[in-house]
């Protein structure tokens, strides 16, 4: 009867915590779900440019399985190429490919299109003669790994990762403790103490995400095309935006296990949708989730300055987004601290 007893003390728990409930419940769902539209989506085309290529050969081709753009000349094709418009073109000359270059940043897509030229070309081998193609890469090399090209994504995931949950928890811990009670009955005002906690917790942040970029870069090797300067602006904005959300986040926790709870729905859906896997294979309704997360942005800067090797130029409309949402989360955190006490 004891055990009994304890057995229905915990289901009455469980059965009152809704949160706890739907997440047990729902979220393993929404994360299944997902798998299933990331691995299950359709094969990736790849946009391939041809220059100067004979008619009499374009006749002779298979042209399925790719989206196909003509060009009169490799300057236009390059340009192209630099826009991320094609992932690489074909040269031809009297009649005959001359060579491939690629985009090369991500050695998914440089595979998808060298399979395609293969499969394509097969009709003008005999012509060939045996001869290879010379293949030249825009970006990155032959030997660029898969890690190069997922580990921009990684510095910047685990940087927000984990600034989110610690300072998440630690604001929490103000709150339980009753420091935030005291604060709020001082004579300072929200946005100070908003401004205090967010530069507080901002110190540490700023020391973590250098010691993450560097760490990947000068110790892992990780692939480094651009300036380092890049990539911890880069960083560090992501961080504080992740730090900002953590504390807003936490004025709608109890504890430290539903601080947890926040995980599966704010952090996990980043993942799919912040370039890690090829949004492009993703149904045009679901794709629309990526650009209102913070790490979307964050990844493609990081990448764009490690793998490609751009700079300012490139990157400042993803930082402008970064900095709009750190602004945004404090501007809300403002407000929550109306949840516990005017001033």
């Amino acid at each position: 009867m004891r055990i009994a007893a304890l057995v229905i003390r915990i289901l009455r728990q469980f059965l009152r915590d809704k949160r706890t409930l739907a997440l047990m419940l729902f979220a393993p769902l929404l994360i299944l779900t997902m798998l299933d539209l990331v691995f299950n989506g359709d094969d990736y085309i790849p946009k391939i440019g041809l220059v100067d290529i004979p008619e009499a050969v374009e006749e002779n081709i298979n042209m399925d399985d790719a989206d196909i753009s003509k060009y009169k000349s490799s300057e236009e094709a390059k340009e192209d190429l630099k826009e991320k418009r094609i992932d690489g073109y074909m040269q031809f000359k009297g009649g005959l490919p001359e060579g491939v270059v690629l985009e090369g940043s991500d050695p998914a897509v440089n595979g998808s299109v060298i399979r395609w030229i293969q499969e394509a070309m097969k009709p003008l081998q005999s012509a060939q003669s045996g001869k290879e193609l010379s293949i030249d890469y825009l970006h990155g090399s032959k030997d660029m790994g898969q890690f190069d090209y997922f580990g921009p994504f990684l510095v910047g995931f685990f940087a927000f990762f984990f600034v989110f949950l610690v300072a998440g928890i630690s604001f929490l811990r103000e709150r339980t403790t009753g420091t935030l009670e005291k604060l709020l009955s001082s004579p300072l005002r929200k946005w100070e103490i908003v401004v205090g906690y967010t530069a507080g917790f901002g110190i540490f942040t700023m020391i973590q995400a250098t010691i993450i970029a560097s760490y990947a870069i000068y110790v892992l090797d990780m692939l480094m095309e651009g300036s380092f300067i890049y990539v911890l602006v880069i960083t560090l904005l992501l961080s504080m935006t992740a730090l900002t959300l953590g504390i807003l986040l936490s004025a709608f926790a109890n504890n430290e296990f539903q601080m947890m709870q926040f995980i599966p729905i704010v952090v996990v859906p980043q993942i799919f949708f912040s370039g890690l896997f090829n949004l492009e294979t993703i149904s045009d309704w679901l794709s629309w989730i990526g650009p209102l997360t913070p790490l979307y942005y964050a990844a493609d800067a990081l990448r764009e300055v490690m793998v490609r090797g751009y700079g300012w130029e490139t990157i400042y409309s993803n930082l402008l987004m970064l900095a709009g949402f750190s602004v945004l989360f404090i501007l809300l955190n403002i407000l929550a601290l109306r949840k516990y006490r005017s001033v």
